[in-house]
């Protein structure tokens, strides 16, 4: 006796273009994701050339100072006698603060700044520099 298959065996397909989508979605994921963790916002300085040993990992507060003497706390613009007070309230307990001055910028303004830093519980300030060849 035979007995008839109710359903016809079906062979099984990889279907592509939900594939092609998912690869897409991917793609867009990590471009996206790449361009949040660019510093976009960052002074645009240039440093002098020197040569230094890399830091740590985590990100300590930093100082900038750029060509117009603008000074900037962890990449925020800030007036000059609020320095102290800002870098009070963001120093992170190791207190490390590096100072990141533009070549041009006027040695007196920098002076302050890292004056202000230290009144305000910097325990190491740490100068940086554009690692030359």
């Amino acid at each position: 006796m035979k007995f008839k298959r109710t359903r016809a065996a079906r062979r099984g397909r990889i279907e592509i273009i939900p594939m092609i989508d998912v690869m897409f979605f991917l793609l867009a994921t990590f471009m996206l994701a790449s361009l949040a963790m660019q510093r976009l916002d960052a002074a645009n300085i240039t440093l002098p050339s020197g040569h230094a040993q890399p830091m740590s990992e985590h990100d300590p507060l930093t100082i900038s100072v750029d060509r117009r003497n603008a000074v900037f706390v962890n990449h925020l613009r800030i007036p000059a006698d609020q320095v102290e007070p800002t870098v009070k309230r963001l120093l992170q307990p190791d207190g490390n603060v590096v100072i990141a001055a533009d070549d041009t910028a006027a040695h007196g303004v920098v002076v302050q700044a890292m004056l202000a830093a230290r009144r305000a519980g910097a325990a190491h300030l740490l100068i940086a520099v554009h690692r030359g060849e």
